[in-house]
């Protein structure tokens, strides 16, 4: 295939404008990109891209330079403002690209490519971006791999940007793989439709009573929050990782399942994609621990359907909760036009989400349960309270009371990726695969739809999760089992299948 440099982006001078703009320059760090400066919560982003041809490292370098490098939060340094206590500021410097594009030669007859990638990968979990250039960089392997012919890694310390914003500025240097004048698409999500103003005193009654659940809710899940961060700690299990653990390297897989197949859970269960993940996490979690209390079993209660579960296993994950407004067509197009149309930042909140670990006769149960909270975290304000809250903590008690909960056993979050093939500069996209390293857990879960597929992207501590293949093994497994019991059940037309 052959790759070629995209077009300038028309508004460029528009990112110009921005890039002399004094209100990017020496602007402290927001509250929560300070929280990722912590020491057991410095955490950075790994965003794995697989190409399907060599990559081009001449065409992949003009255009960070041309792209990448006009966006302030790339080109700017995190130094301590001496006139306000050491706190970090954004100060704008040169970039020399050769600290952060690297093109590493790689014997391309090597026996074993896939490893090869994943040890790649996890050394760079083990080395820091010094903060004397911006906190970025870019790794080119031209290298095929069993599901790419070619791998670009890049590394991002999380307080320059979320997920969310970090998606929406990789979304505005490609192009739709059909037309490659086209920018691509988003996931729309689809707002609910406001309740009628009328109906007589029923409806105002009906809206009086949401106003306050949500309140309830929240009130509930802030109180919760405070005894979970002052003692209520989830159960050993071997999933949970001890104090100390978030300075670990990680070892990171993926694992890609149909995205087709989770849609039709979700059609059959008037569920979203993201309680049909949840659901299959809970099951694949739930067969993952299983099998590891049985083989500490003398009777080897390994047995296909022994249930080696301790009773009532508290068992949480932090799950972040973009805060920016849902996407609409309007908003997503806006977004993708260009880079300087991207507000980079960390926009977002966090739940402590209960998953059910248990075995099910019913695989559907899986997906009911994760429906059920993840409604009842929707009628809470707690995405919103943890956010203030860290804002509040860091003002008046500084960085050290204000950290993420080690009290929980794995990080979960779920982004939405293009809704077609794409092209990076270029070079056709085969697959997508964001995590992070260096939070508190010495798990982190993390999925990601792109095309026709959606990515199941593991970060484990090795130390903590020894087997991460097994556990991609189960989750793809659940998946399964979730969707045949659906297709048993008649709730499709199991003749498309």
């Amino acid at each position: 295939m052959r790759t070629r440099a995209i077009k300038p982006i028309q508004t460029a001078k528009n990112v110009e404008n921005v890039l002399s703009s004094t209100d990017e320059e020496q602007q402290p760090l927001s509250p929560m990109a300070r929280m990722f400066h912590e020491p057991d919560s410095n955490v950075y982003i790994i965003i794995i891209i697989g190409f399907q041809a060599k990559i081009n490292p001449e065409v992949m370098r003009a255009n960070v330079e041309n792209t990448l490098l006009k966006h302030p939060r790339f080109s700017s340094l995190q130094v301590p403002d001496e006139k306000n206590g050491g706190q970090l500021k954004w100060v704008r410097t040169e970039v020399d690209l050769d600290n952060h594009v690297k093109f590493p030669t790689i014997d391309p007859n090597m026996d074993f490519p896939d490893m090869y990638v994943e040890d790649y990968v996890s050394n760079l979990s083990k080395t820091k971006i010094k903060m004397s250039i911006p906190m970025w960089d870019l790794h080119l392997l031209n290298i095929k791999t069993s599901n790419a012919e070619s791998v670009g890694i890049l590394r991002v310390h999380h307080s320059i940007g979320d997920g969310t914003s970090l998606m929406s500025l990789f979304m505005s240097f490609t192009r739709k793989a059909s037309d490659p004048e086209a920018l691509p698409t988003f996931p729309i999500s689809k707002k609910q439709k406001p309740c009628s103003s009328s109906g007589g005193l029923l409806q105002h009654f009906i809206k009086l009573f949401s106003v306050l659940l949500i309140y309830w809710n929240t009130l509930v899940d802030i109180v919760m929050f405070l005894i979970t961060i002052f003692f209520l700690d989830d159960t050993k299990t071997p999933l949970k990782g001890p104090l100390g653990v978030g300075s670990t390297p990680r070892r990171i897989v993926h694992r890609t399942v149909s995205l087709e197949d989770v849609k039709l859970v979700k059609n059959a269960m008037n569920a979203t994609i993201n309680d049909v993940m949840v659901g299959v996490t809970q099951a694949a979690l739930s067969r993952y621990l299983n099998r590891k209390y049985g083989k500490n079993k003398k009777d080897g209660g390994v047995a296909e359907g022994n249930s080696n579960l301790p009773k009532n296993i508290r068992l949480r994950a932090t799950s972040f909760v973009n805060l920016r407004p849902h996407l609409v067509n309007e908003s997503a197009a806006e977004k993708t036009e260009s880079s300087s149309n991207v507000r980079l930042g960390n926009l977002i909140g966090y739940v402590l989400f209960p998953f059910t670990i248990a075995l099910r006769e019913d695989a559907l149960d899986y997906v009911r349960s994760a429906k059920a909270t993840g409604k009842r975290k929707k009628a809470s304000l707690e995405a919103i309270y943890t956010y203030f809250m860290a804002k509040t903590f860091l003002k008046l008690f500084g960085t050290k009371l204000a950290s993420f909960p080690t009290q929980t056993t794995l990080w979960f979050s779920n982004v939405a990726g293009p809704s077609e093939e794409i092209t990076l500069y270029g070079h056709q996209v085969a697959y997508i695969a964001p995590t992070c390293f260096g939070q508190p857990n010495a798990l982190m879960i993390h999925v990601v739809s792109y095309a026709n597929k959606m990515n199941i992207i593991l970060s484990v501590d090795e130390g903590i999760v020894p087997d991460p293949h097994q556990l991609c093994d189960d989750l793809e497994e659940s998946l399964k089992l979730i969707k045949d019991a659906v297709i048993y059940k008649g709730l499709v037309d199991c003749r498309v299948y």
